[in-house]
């Protein structure tokens, strides 16, 4: 089925990006995850890339000024408030999570909990915390995953490489 959509996005790690049905966003991840948020009436939706959970105090304790997409609670942040300027009520988005996959699994094996687990626990909880329901999620397992949004229909296709293949952050 042609969508229609007329430009596509490429989002780095650390970036996001929110747009109109015009739209197709896409990205590679490893470790990090993105948040896809999509308004199926209005056909508005964002999605994120980023690193890490959330950012560490500043060297002195103080927090680092600016929001930065890099950090997963400061991305929805960003969105979130990205959305409300387009008139988007946010509690009825749809939410999609990908990624947090594991990298170095022989490195990672001893522990708990690796930077991608941690990733996808914290998009979960984001989400719950702006009361925004997650329709569809691939996250964890091993290597890096493709993510195609479609913002015209809310579609988002994955394909899920494995480690002898170039990834994504």
């Amino acid at each position: 089925m042609k969508t229609g959509a007329a430009f596509e996005v490429y989002l780095l790690p650390g970036e996001y990006f929110v747009g109109d049905a015009r739209y197709r966003i896409r990205t590679v991840l490893g470790s990090c995850v993105s948040i896809t948020l999509w308004h199926r009436r209005l056909r508005i939706g964002a999605m994120s890339h980023f690193l890490l959970s959330e950012r560490e105090a500043g060297m002195d304790g103080e927090p680092v000024a600016g929001l930065s997409g890099r950090y997963g609670k400061e991305a929805m942040e960003l969105m979130v408030a990205q959305l409300k300027e387009r008139g988007v009520p946010v509690r009825e988005c749809e939410a999609k999570v990908f990624g947090g996959g594991t990298m170095f699994p022989a490195i990672e094996a001893g522990r708990l909990m690796g930077i991608g687990h941690r990733n996808g626990v914290a998009a979960e909880q984001l989400l719950a915390q702006y009361g925004i329901p997650v329709v569809s999620e691939s996250l964890f397992g091993t290597g890096h995953r493709h993510i195609l949004f479609d913002v015209a229909t809310g579609d988002v296709w994955v394909r899920q490489g494995d480690l002898g293949e170039k990834g994504g952050a």
